[in-house]
């Protein structure tokens, strides 16, 4: 067993420690655009309010993330393995929205009391 902070004994690399300041705030985001050359990805972000139907207003990108192709592929594993755990847990992420909302039927009325 070593004290002088060797490499774990597993396979699995370090994990590289974070620093996060204090006023740090996270965003929501309901739109993302991907776009790139052949040296980055650029990714945007931004809150479309009319998700649904014909828009009419457009969506004002907020935060823009602009990475290597490398770290894209990393985030590409760690987000694919993070919903595959999302999804085992909880069943299946349907992102066809059409096939999320059910039809309301006139049993589904609220009691009126």
């Amino acid at each position: 067993m070593s004290t002088r902070g060797d490499a774990p004994a597993s396979n699995q690399p370090p994990i590289q420690p974070t620093i996060e300041p204090a006023d740090l705030e996270p965003i929501y985001t309901n739109f993302a655009r991907v776009t790139g050359s052949p040296e980055e990805l650029v990714l945007d972000f931004g809150l479309n309010t009319e998700p649904m139907g014909n828009p009419t207003h457009p969506v004002k990108v907020d935060q823009r993330l602009v990475m290597n192709y490398f770290t894209a592929k990393r985030l590409w594993m760690t987000l694919g393995a993070s919903l595959a755990r999302h999804e085992a847990a909880f069943g299946k992420l349907e992102i066809d929205i059409m096939k999320r909302v059910r039809p309301q039927t006139s049993g589904d009325a609220p009691a009126q009391g």
